[in-house]
């Protein structure tokens, strides 16, 4: 079959790669509909995330179930299904608690405790290098999904491929940014970020009954798309001073809650990078530490950003001072996806619109570079097989 397969950094082919087979009684083959390139590819793309191997990307993907195996009970053949990113079992500790990101089983070789650069990483993740479980990735004609009583949904044949596709990560990231807030209603929330995650974001601060809902972005036509998109106001921090702003329009306090949707890949200038040098670092914290500024006292900082790696200069002690509350991690996707999937069949979001490049499988390779460099106005990608 063919697959968008990564090689090395800046380096995704179309390969002809084996079919995959049921390898696990709980396991389905699921011939893949549609896929999306994620912000969190492009850090394997870019080599912020190690990856000697050559494996198969994507985390983002739905498809037709064409093979179950023997302990299946919820699928059958012919079903479609959108697939959670992490790989989870459904049973153990972490999985019963409502957090199948930490699965205790589906990262055998790297999982444990500590969380450290190299080792002891959490659960499974599709097509995320061999710290998270070496699965191949669903950006391919075809993929094994295991634990299919646990992960996949099957979504109702109205929707578009497009309007339910995101079920599979960024609808449930966004989600967790915002839950993770405890929004109760008035709220000005700031998100740091108007790419694929910052915008669902925004648009779920509105359905939890956020007041104010801000979009912080250095690129006009990202926040144009969130003006658009999510009836957010913006703010360009290449053209005013984004911490001053926020304070401005929430007399001077700061906002109630900041969202850090950039994570490590922030944009940085020359000081940043003669940081990562002299401290042996990649990326950089500069979303973190705008969000950490613009909050208010007492206020909530969510990060949904990628951080890969210890950083110094880390500002706790203006963390402490401000008392504010802060939330990290990846989405449990399994544990909201059923409310996710219950608010759009209500019809009180709509997640294609974000949708700016729809491309066949094979022009996966242009896509990671038009992604990346944010060429054509490029917010989010989707690839046919």
């Amino acid at each position: 079959m063919k697959a968008a397969v990564f090689h090395k950094p800046g380096n995704v082919q179309i390969d002809e790669v084996p079919d995959p087979r049921i390898e696990h009684p709980e396991d389905i083959l699921l011939q893949v509909t549609s896929t999306a390139i994620c912000g969190s590819d492009l850090h394997i793309y870019n080599g912020f995330l190690p990856q000697k191997e050559p494996i198969t990307l994507g985390h983002e993907f739905m498809g037709i179930v064409e093979e179950t195996g023997d302990k299946v009970t919820k699928l059958k053949k012919g079903d479609r299904v959108v697939v959670p990113f992490p790989v989870a079992c459904g049973h153990c500790f972490f999985c019963q608690d409502g957090l199948p990101g930490h699965c205790e089983n589906s990262n055998p070789e790297k999982y444990g405790p500590e969380g450290a650069l190299l080792d002891q990483k959490g659960g499974g993740l599709f097509g995320y290098t061999d710290l998270y479980g070496g699965y191949q990735g669903g950006q391919a004609e075809f993929v094994r999904v295991p634990y299919a009583n646990f992960g996949p949904r099957i979504v109702d044949d109205r929707f578009r491929d497009e309007e339910v596709l995101f079920l599979t990560d960024i609808f449930p990231t966004g989600w967790s940014a915002v839950d993770w807030a405890g929004i109760r209603g008035g709220e000005t929330v700031a998100v740091f970020g108007c790419g694929p995650v910052g915008l669902m974001a925004q648009k779920i601060a509105w359905l939890r009954g956020a007041g104010r809902v801000i979009g912080v972005d250095r690129l006009p036509y990202r926040l144009s798309v969130a003006e658009r998109t999510a009836r957010s106001e913006t703010v360009n921090f290449e053209e005013e001073n984004v911490v001053d702003k926020i304070r401005d329009l929430t007399q001077g306090r700061g906002a109630d809650v900041c969202i850090d949707a950039v994570g490590l890949e922030a944009h940085r200038g020359l000081k940043d990078k003669l940081a990562n040098i002299a401290h042996m670092q990649a990326g950089s914290i500069s979303a973190l530490e705008l969000c950490i500024s613009a909050v208010r006292r007492g206020g909530v900082v969510s990060v949904v950003g990628v951080y890969g790696m210890s950083y110094d200069a880390f500002p706790l002690g203006q963390i402490f001072d401000k008392g504010i509350k802060l939330a990290f991690g990846q989405a449990p996707v399994q544990r909201y996806i059923d409310e996710l999937i219950e608010i759009l069949q209500r019809g009180e979001i709509t997640l294609d619109d974000i949708i700016t490049h729809n491309l066949p499988l094979e022009k996966a390779p242009d896509a990671y570079r038009i992604f990346r460099d944010k060429e054509d106005d490029c917010v989010k990608v989707v690839l046919k097989p």
